[in-house]
């Protein structure tokens, strides 16, 4: 199964409305998507880093997450401030460092930074089963809810199969080479791997029309009013206003 890591916890994001939580990290992600000054970015970054610091999360698997942006965002810095040209801001030897690249890269970083930095603290920290159900009473098509919760159901399945099909060939005799009959193998094992995903598939489905499924997935699950719902919904709204108002006024 798919640790759910984050989703453990007692914080106080963890009993806040998980629908209050998806629709903040959504309309911050795209707000900041939009911006293009320093000084509503760097806002943006700095709250979201912020959030980060309510206690009760597992800040060693956040800075997991963030690592992983951290190493791409370098691969930009390496890229962009040489390749996107424009004003020169410094030469090294033979070397050209641009404005504007050193402006992509910044604008960049600081868009990445805060938006994996919301929705890891806010969305990561809803169980997978949770967040359909929230999904699914904010108005999601059904089709997309369904097919979330089963590929987070079902995903490690494939995966095990996946497994057995190389530990198979490896039992076989095949290392893999450089050679047609490499690549050959692996097109078999692709195709197998979708073969038996689709069998899987009818067997489930036939499971499920056992145990009488009519389509829909009903759940338990409550999401009974708190007062922390209305000061974060407060918090939420101010802060996205005076984001706003930072981009429009710079």
């Amino acid at each position: 199964m798919i640790a759910e890591t984050m989703a453990q916890g007692h914080s106080l994001l963890h009993r806040i409305d998980p629908r209050l939580r998806v629709l903040a990290a959504a309309f911050f992600s795209c707000a900041v998507a939009v911006f293009q000054t320093f000084t509503a970015l760097s806002a943006a970054c700095l709250a979201a880093l912020v959030l980060l610091l309510v206690p009760g999360l597992n800040f060693r698997e956040t800075g997991r997450r963030l690592m992983v942006v951290v190493w791409f965002l370098l691969l930009l810095w390496c890229l962009l401030p040489l390749t996107y040209e424009g004003a020169i801001a410094a030469k090294i030897g033979v070397v050209s460092i641009y404005w504007p690249g050193v402006r992509l890269s910044a604008q960049i970083t600081l868009k990445s930074l805060a938006i994996i930095a919301v929705f890891t603290t806010l969305v990561a920290t809803i169980p997978v089963n949770t967040l359909g159900q929230s999904l699914a009473r904010l108005g999601v098509p059904a089709k997309l809810v369904y097919l979330l919760l089963m590929c987070y159901r079902y995903i490690f399945v494939i995966e095990q199969e996946y497994h057995r099909l190389v530990a198979a060939m490896k039992i076989r005799g095949f290392r893999p080479r450089t050679n047609l009959h490499t690549y050959r193998s692996y097109a078999y094992l692709i195709g197998m791997l979708f073969v038996r995903a689709a069998t899987r598939a009818d067997r489930v489905y036939q499971a499920m029309r056992c145990r009488g499924f009519d389509g829909r997935f009903h759940s338990l699950a409550t999401f009974p009013p708190h007062p922390a719902n209305q000061w974060f919904a407060l918090a939420a709204a101010f802060a996205m206003i005076l984001l706003v108002g930072l981009e429009w006024m710079d």
